[in-house]
């Protein structure tokens, strides 16, 4: 098997990060944080940070005219919130920069940062959900887009009320955050006129065009590179409020500055998993065919931008529904804008509805798998279009097999390890959306047999420099080391957000269509071996081309605007199908007798993500994103401070993330039957279903072991105890 085609980069350290450029002359910034939730800081003290040895510059404002907000990207601007710090003496949330550093060591930097004082005129807060002074809002009504509007096929309501059976519940997710290895931060520098900016990003695009909003630079001036994120889980998926800030400090000083925020700052200063409630209805017959569903949500949101939920666009494609109904608001609390995290709305809403599903599974008395089974459809129920490919049975069927599902004793509390541990096994399906993004592929075929490929994607972990070297190599037949990958940089390509796990369905087909360009410019046959030096001698000189790809039914404005940093995204309905990805995922849970302490020895997951373009790094997506689910499920949970606003647990030492010791055996398989309907490739997406329906799938399996529901994540001891 090949392996990834960036392997002996990164485990040599030759993989360079956005922070480990050391340019000369560097200077070294830290943020200042608020110690209030919410109101108004009336005086800053800089004095005694300005007397520290090495400081260089102390900021606590800048000048409308100098520094513009960025908008918020979910309302055609380009950051991650509309808000912009150290603008005026607003303080939105706990943690917001009131100030900003520069010396010449991290060491003077911190030193000063931690001296800055300041007095504060504070406000109540609001941070949950449920908290006095928090603003509720029905998301169609405050944000009137058609794609955001509730989901309504049917009377379901009607058709639940008069259902032989009927499941109703209240399910909590708690906010999360998604603490990736690399800590949000940034090298800055100018070069001239233009402003060079190294950054781990998952949108090079909005940082280069918000960049250039806010600081009046045409977007050309503005460079962006990021060639490896070390995680971006969605945290990174636009501009940071940092970056503009540091650029303006960097051409007071004359010289590049970093700035790397600490952990609990990335806590306050990036976007997180909104925390949500959901409520959820079931009415089916006695065999189990459900009739119809209620999939209700309420979910947290800023007080300066509506962060949009999107939890049941993928609940009313999971099953063959005759009557469905989705309704969202959005409650408004004093905390930077939530984001997106590694299947934002997906994963919260899927332990919801699959909980809901087994639920009703035990009410009839079927089979959880067999119940599922006799509720799929091959045409989506909101569009009516088929879907373009759906091989979620396929998965629920050799997931069972693989499991060993047919020896599961159903009565709760049943099956008992050699040491008294009671052993629940449990199963959850799960989809996610298929998107397409516009892309602009850049293909040069060199004398030395070489092809380089520039292509709109970003490298987070996910391998899809991988995936784009072994399609090259593949059609061209050559090797594999002879096919260079430069993404995440835009000199090469626009570098339109890589997300949604759309990165891999619109860089390929792009790349795809450039390797036909390719091969009539080398004057190949459209399919076979070529051999790529001899070509490039008879043409005497480089073949070099580029091309754009839309998605299906996509307008080709949508490159433009793409080039112009904004999301261009298209699906999952498509002029003529719908297209998801799907996954089963079976779990086993043992818990220990007398602690009630509950481990994860085992999984089978099983993914229908169309064709697999990189079989090495595929899997590692699923073994990842499953390892997310189970943190998901049981240890994970961002404790907001109701007295003073932000984040209680900011730090990993408090924030319990999955290690290797709570990880046991995670058995991977894919359906690989190519979507052709989707684009020639037949690639869908696999990053974030990856990790959809496996906090379902822990919470059923407790279920079972223990014979007690829990509608809340995540699960504790206490709670089973």
């Amino acid at each position: 098997m090949t392996p990834r085609a960036d392997a002996v980069e990164k485990v040599t350290g030759r993989a360079a990060y956005g922070t480990d450029r050391v340019p000369d002359g560097l200077a070294h910034a830290a943020l200042v944080p608020a110690r209030i939730g919410r109101g108004r800081v009336s005086q800053v003290d800089t004095a005694a940070a300005e007397a520290v040895p090495g400081v260089l510059l102390v900021v606590t404002r800048f000048d409308e005219t100098e520094l513009r907000g960025p908008g918020f990207i979910m309302g055609g601007g380009f950051s991650f919130q509309s808000l912009q710090p150290l603008l005026d003496d607003r303080i939105a949330y706990r943690g917001q920069p009131i100030a900003l550093v520069v010396a010449e060591t991290p060491v003077a930097a911190t030193e000063a940062a931690e001296l800055v004082t300041a007095r504060y005129e504070p406000e109540p807060v609001a941070v949950h959900l449920d908290a006095e002074g928090a603003t509720t809002l029905v998301q169609e009504e405050a944000i009137p887009l058609p794609f955001l509007a509730d989901i309504k096929v049917g009377d379901a309501d009607a058709a639940i009320d008069a259902s032989p059976v009927r499941i109703e519940g209240t399910y909590e997710h708690a906010a999360q955050h998604a603490v990736p290895m690399e800590l949000n931060g940034a090298v800055v520098a100018w070069r001239g006129d233009t402003l060079v900016v190294h950054e781990g990003t998952q949108n090079a695009a909005a940082v280069r065009h918000g960049l250039a909003r806010q600081l009046g630079l045409d977007p050309a001036c503005v460079e962006v590179r990021s060639p490896y994120v070390g995680g971006g889980f969605g945290q990174k998926n636009s501009l940071q409020p940092h970056l503009a800030p540091l650029a303006l400090v960097a051409k007071r000083l004359g010289r590049p500055v970093k700035l790397v925020l600490t952990r609990t700052q990335t806590f306050h200063n990036g976007s997180f998993r909104p925390a949500t409630r959901h409520r959820v209805r079931l009415g089916a017959d006695e065999t189990g065919k459900i009739l119809g569903a209620v999939h209700e949500v309420d979910q947290q949101t800023s007080r300066h931008d509506l962060f949009p939920a999107m939890h049941t666009e993928v609940t009313s494609r999971l099953y063959g529904f005759p009557a469905f109904r989705g309704r969202h608001r959005l409650v408004q609390t004093d905390v930077q804008t939530p984001g997106y995290m590694r299947a934002p709305f997906e994963s919260s809403a899927m332990f919801a509805f699959e909980s809901a599903v087994d639920e009703l599974a035990y009410a009839t008395g079927r089979d959880p798998v067999a119940l599922r089974l006799a509720n799929d459809t091959m045409t989506d129920p909101v569009s009516g279009r088929p879907f373009s490919t759906r091989f979620l049975a396929e998965c629920l069927r050799r997931g069972a097999e693989d499991f060993g599902w047919a020896a599961r004793d159903p009565r709760p509390g049943s099956m008992r390890a050699d040491d008294g541990s009671l052993i629940g096994w449990g199963v959850a399906a799960g989809n996610y959306p298929g998107h397409i993004a516009p892309a602009v592929a850049h293909l040069t075929a060199t004398a030395d047999g070489r092809v380089t490929v520039g292509v709109d994607g970003h490298e987070m972990g996910q391998g899809i420099r991988s995936a784009i070297a072994l399609l090259v190599a593949d059609d061209l037949g050559i090797d594999v080391r002879d096919v260079e990958v430069r993404v995440g940089d835009t000199r090469y390509a626009p570098q339109h957000l890589t997300a949604g796990s759309w990165g891999t369905a619109t860089a390929l087909p792009a790349v795809h269509s450039g390797l036909r360009e390719l091969r009539r410019h080398l004057d190949a046959a459209d399919r076979g071996a070529v051999d790529v030096a001899a070509a490039v001698a008879r043409l005497g000189h480089p073949a070099e081309v580029e091309v754009a790809t839309v998605g299906p039914g996509q307008p080709p404005e949508a490159v433009g605007q793409a080039r112009a940093g904004h999301l261009a995204i298209s699906g999952p309905v498509y002029p003529e199908f719908s297209t998801f990805s799907w996954v089963a995922h079976f779990v086993e849970v043992r818990v220990e007798p007398t602690t009630c302490r509950i481990r994860v020895p085992r999984v089978v997951s099983v993914v229908d993500c169309g064709r697999v373009a990189s079989p090495v790094t595929a899997a590692s997506q699923v073994r990842g994103g499953v390892v997310w689910g189970i943190g998901g499920a049981l240890r994970e949970e961002s404790l907001a401070d109701p007295r003073s606003g932000g984040f209680l647990n900011a730090t990993l030492e408090e924030y319990p993330v999955m290690v290797n010791a709570d990880v046991g055996r995670i058995d991977v398989g894919f359906v690989d039957e190519p979507d052709l309907r989707f684009n020639p490739v037949g690639v869908k997406g696999l990053g974030e279903v990856a990790m959809v329906g496996v906090a379902a799938a822990v919470a059923n399996a407790v279920h079972h072991a223990t014979g007690k529901r829990h509608h809340r994540l995540p699960i504790r001891i206490d709670d089973v105890l």
